[in-house]
């Protein structure tokens, strides 16, 4: 427990075993599931947390209580990683209410069949009066699920914006304040990107919605309580869900089979370094994380995607990898291609027609075709490639 405004608690907690969120994304230093508290005249509970941290989550909302009985639970977002623990609060507590958006109490009912909760049901505009104090609802669609509300504290000037402004990583080891963090664009980036990049109109909308609030601290679901230099993530956010470029450079992804199509793209990226490019990340798409593959190629405007042909088709790392681009809504962006086969090239076709099927992305240069190795020939391809990058 730890109390973050005048009364105001947080009673989340970290989970540092999870090796997966959302069974998909790796997250080395686990995950924080964030819960607050506010005590006024009436006491109200903001999330819960997820299934695996019950005895934490419910040991810190008793020492929070200090005897007092909740009056309501505030559900932001309905996914189980924050509500899976509103059964076990109902039965603890049989008169609680619990808060939230006509679609989210449709949800609770599907993740809690059979049981029978004392709701309230509230929508955009909407206020909770909890005595000195009271929160007002705005309705965030699609940030990440159709249900999602964020609700802000006037009094402490706190906006609680669920999954928004999230994090991977326990706080334990990045910082319970955002200030206190390293680098929490780095992981930020990666979260924002995976949970909520196919949905940037929808983060636009929320963005203008809380744009007149006076706002000290933004309290998110998972990761730090931010409360230095809002303008910082605030501008982020803006970048990341307008699809605009947050960082100069080029992005050089590869998919090699036998070692070939790799030693290309790491031609093409020295090239690109001695040629002045500001910044050149590269991606071994198969061996490293696709979600950083996918981070990567929204934070820089140009890709470079090289991959080897396979099956008459393109390698199913470089695949997936553009399937998952094509999901998350990848546009506004230049890429250039470079494709390997020994008999009969195959990628770069398919890799333009799945291009093809996203939203303004321009490609540069030709296409360079390799057979099995790079040989002297190739040299005035790639460099031609390289320039028509850099121009």
């Amino acid at each position: 427990m730890k109390e973050i405004a005048r009364d105001i608690f947080y009673i989340g907690t970290d989970d540092l075993t999870l090796d997966l969120f959302e069974s998909q994304y790796v997250v080395p230093e686990g995950m924080a599931y964030n819960s607050y508290l506010i005590k006024d005249d009436k006491i109200a509970i903001l999330d819960t947390a997820d299934a695996r941290k019950e005895e934490d989550w419910f040991k810190n909302l008793e020492e929070a209580l200090q005897g007092r009985q909740p009056d309501y639970l505030v559900v932001h977002h309905m996914e189980p990683d924050h509500s899976a623990l509103i059964g076990l609060l109902a039965e603890k507590y049989p008169d609680i209410q619990i808060v939230a958006g006509a679609m989210a109490l449709k949800f609770l009912g599907q993740f809690q069949p059979g049981k029978n909760f004392h709701t309230l049901a509230v929508k955009e505009g909407d206020t909770l009066n909890l005595g000195t104090r009271s929160l007002q609802f705005f309705a965030a669609p699609m940030v990440h699920w159709p249900e999602v509300m964020v609700s802000y504290d006037s009094t402490a000037k706190i906006l609680f914006s669920a999954d928004a402004f999230g994090k991977f990583g326990a706080l334990e080891k990045c910082g319970f304040w955002g200030d206190e963090d390293d680098d929490w664009a780095c992981e930020g980036r990666r979260y924002y990107f995976n949970i909520c990049g196919k949905y940037g109109p929808q983060v636009q909308a929320l963005l203008k919605k809380v744009a007149g609030l006076s706002i000290d601290k933004i309290a998110p679901l998972h990761g730090p309580v931010l409360r230095e230099n809002l303008a910082y993530y605030l501008d982020l956010y803006n970048t990341w869900s307008s699809y605009g470029v947050e960082t100069p450079g080029v992005f050089v992804a590869y998919a090699s089979i036998h070692g070939g199509t790799a030693a290309v793209a790491l031609k093409l990226a020295d090239m690109l370094r001695e040629k002045g490019c500001p910044k050149v990340a590269v991606c071994d798409l198969t061996r490293d994380d696709r979600a950083e593959a996918v981070e990567d190629a929204f934070r820089y405007g140009t890709m470079v995607l090289a991959a080897a042909s396979y099956d008459a088709g393109l390698f199913t790392p470089a695949y997936d990898f553009l399937h998952s681009l094509q999901v998350k809504g990848w546009q506004k962006r230049r890429v250039a291609l470079i494709e390997n086969g020994s008999w009969a090239p195959s990628a770069g076709r398919v890799m333009k027609e799945m291009f093809a099927s996203m939203k303004d992305v321009e490609q540069v240069g030709e296409l360079v075709s390799i057979r099995s190795r790079f040989k002297p020939e190739d040299q005035a391809a790639l460099e031609a490639l390289a320039n028509a990058i850099l121009a």
